[in-house]
């Protein structure tokens, strides 16, 4: 995906400002500090947010040239205050994913249900499978909407904060499957607050009011000193090993 001097307004007023950058295969964290536009920028690019000027394009094309369900079977998406609830279950929310293959009316198949078996198989949430989803817990029921996000088996993932909820070994056990899909070959883009884990990505975009600030592999210097200027000084990059780390300033 990519966009093109991309200009979104919400409540008449501009959220980004021209931003031009190229997600590729492989994972990339959009970093920044609060009303940088990062949200606005995923939200746009799952064709949420329409555009007062610029493009999106998604494999060449115009996001607004793909038919709506052609893009749900090429997005997957997952909103920050994803939530589902009523009498549904676990297995039956993860299940919602396959229905840009399915249809609304189309029976669900064998290969269906393997795709929503390997979904709860990645995010570990098959203990609960026959619960409903307001009976879990925060973390748990993170888990399942981020199946219900695997389970499109779509060749791009966007994920609005996907670390929301989860405890610390959930957290890398995330990190370690978002690095696995980005090696497959898939295009994984998530908002990350959390920025030592977002220095565990393939690749870093630093957005700052509405702007992009820096993009460019984790052990970027450049971009470690855009971080910097962004985060007002707050933290230092540094190479502890084979890993960066964010070390706060006092």
């Amino acid at each position: 995906m990519e966009t093109r001097d991309l200009v979104v307004e919400r409540g008449g007023r501009a959220v980004l400002h021209g931003v031009s950058t190229t997600f590729a295969p492989g994972w990339t964290a959009i970093v920044g500090p609060n009303g940088a536009g990062k949200s606005t920028l995923l939200r746009s690019l799952a064709g949420l947010h329409g555009a007062k000027r610029g493009q999106i394009r998604l494999d060449g094309r115009s996001l607004d040239g793909w038919r709506p369900a052609e893009r749900a079977r090429r997005i997957a998406w997952l909103d920050q205050q994803g939530e589902a609830g009523g009498e549904l279950t676990a297995r039956d929310i993860v299940a919602l994913g396959r229905l840009p293959h399915l249809g609304l009316f189309g029976a669900p198949s064998a290969a269906d249900a393997d795709a929503v078996g390997r979904a709860m198989a990645l995010t570990e949430c098959e203990a609960w499978a026959d619960r409903r989803l307001h009976e879990l817990s925060g973390g748990e029921r993170q888990r399942v909407l981020l199946a219900r996000a695997l389970a499109v088996e779509a060749p791009v993932l966007l994920l609005d904060e996907p670390t929301t909820h989860l405890d610390p070994p959930h957290q890398v056990a995330l990190v370690r499957l978002l690095q696995k899909l980005g090696a497959e070959g898939r295009t994984v883009v998530s908002v990350l607050h959390d920025l030592p884990l977002a220095l565990l990505a393939d690749r870093i975009v630093v957005m700052a009011e509405g702007r992009v600030r820096a993009a460019g592999p984790r052990d970027d210097p450049a971009l470690h000193a855009v971080l910097g200027e962004v985060f007002l000084g707050a933290v230092r990059i540094e190479r502890v090993g084979s890993a960066w780390i964010a070390v706060p300033q006092p």
